[in-house]
């Protein structure tokens, strides 16, 4: 299916490029603050892209077109990351790099959820390939870095980019409905005021914001306490592991509890996952413990929060639901997770910034149980 080998190649780009960037910053010699800031970049796009591209494919229906337009650019721009400009000039190839790329996650997820219909079987299978694709790159880049060392990083960006491009050229025409772009335009305020929808974006906030201490620090904390770059991948391949196994069992598991309910215990896989990083990060076995968490923090989360948006914003409030899932979580959570991160990483160690990150976790978890409270037990049966 067209749709698998964008996801397989998206999140090959993506398993390659987030473990290692900042490994890469750190090996032209910046500091870890200036590292935050720019991994943080990615964040910072993601709060205002994803919903001005998912306002325009509702206005337009042109989701695939959007994408493979945001491929391109992404592409051409991955080329200044051969030049050392120092961090000004990184920050802004990274800027125009992160506005096109973020929005390709809410356009996919957009598509995806007209495509599966509720059928979240189907969803995990495309998804399994996106895990797939992510599990090769951060492997294979990890023995890659280890050997020639991380100066090849930006060819790594314009392959895998260029994979992507080519992706999108294989997907179909997919549009909306003309019908539904004829109509007046549906606001989406109402359904932002249910209880249950705010508590939603709550947990969602509070849960990407706790995890963005793996996805900005894990390789720069564990290669503090002496593991190589080996290792590195090898311990960001077994959470992709965990994830792949998530998603080819997820049809027949994710029919036992409600979403809502899915979320809950999911928040409570992250408290679970962050605290052993936090706390046992010189014990490998715990760290494969925690990686394996993943299966639940991210993987099961991650449908849990898609078939949530699904059945909140469906129709054309589809681009602009799955855009505020993305604002909300991987853009403010996502600045603000980074950024403090760093802070905290910079003035304190590595270990108090993960312990914090599970309390940001832990508050996750109490904004999911509020959610649960406020469903009644027919509709969360249904979401």
């Amino acid at each position: 299916m067209a749709f698998a080998g964008l996801s397989a190649s998206y999140f090959a780009h993506i398993g390659f490029f987030n473990p290692y960037l900042p490994l890469w910053l750190k090996d032209l010699g910046l500091p870890i603050f200036t590292i935050s800031l720019l991994a943080s970049v990615q964040s910072i796009t993601r709060v205002f892209a994803p919903y001005a591209w998912g306002a325009l494919s509702d206005h337009t229906g042109q989701r695939v077109k959007l994408l493979r337009f945001s491929a391109a650019v992404a592409l051409a721009s991955s080329f200044g990351l051969w030049w050392h400009g120092g961090a000004w000039w990184l920050a802004l190839v990274l800027l125009v790099m992160f506005t096109h790329t973020s929005s390709m996650m809410s356009l996919t997820e957009a598509a995806m959820a007209q495509i599966v219909a509720g059928d979240w079987g189907r969803y995990g299978r495309i998804r399994l390939c996106g895990s797939a694709g992510f599990l090769v790159t951060v492997f294979v880049a990890g023995e890659w870095f280890e050997r020639f060392g991380m100066k090849h990083f930006p060819y790594w960006a314009a392959g895998t980019l260029a994979v992507v491009l080519l992706a999108t050229m294989k997907l179909p025409d997919l549009r909306e409905p003309p019908a539904a772009h004829d109509a007046v335009k549906e606001p989406i305020g109402p359904v932002l005021r249910i209880p249950a929808v705010r508590w939603f974006f709550a947990s969602l906030f509070f849960q990407v914001m706790s995890h963005f201490s793996v996805y900005a620090f894990f390789s720069l904390y564990l290669d503090s306490i002496g593991y190589g770059k080996s290792t590195i991948g090898l311990l960001w391949a077994l959470s992709v592991v965990a994830e792949i196994v998530w998603f080819f069992l997820q049809g027949r598991l994710i029919g036992l509890l409600p979403m809502p309910r899915w979320m809950l215990v999911c928040g409570i896989a992250g408290v679970a996952r962050l605290g052993l990083t936090a706390g046992l990060g010189g014990f490998i076995a715990a760290l494969v413990i925690a990686q394996w968490l993943h299966a639940l923090s991210f993987a099961a989360h991650h449908t849990a929060c898609i078939a949530v948006v699904s059945r909140r914003f469906p129709g054309h409030l589809r681009g602009r639901g799955q855009a505020l899932f993305t604002v909300i979580g991987y853009g403010f959570g996502g600045v603000l997770g980074v950024l403090l991160g760093g802070a905290v990483a910079q003035e304190l160690g590595y270990r108090t910034m993960f312990a914090l990150a599970a309390l940001l976790a832990v508050a996750g978890t109490l904004c999911a149980w509020r959610m649960v409270m406020h469903e009644p037990s027919g509709r969360a049966a249904q979401a």
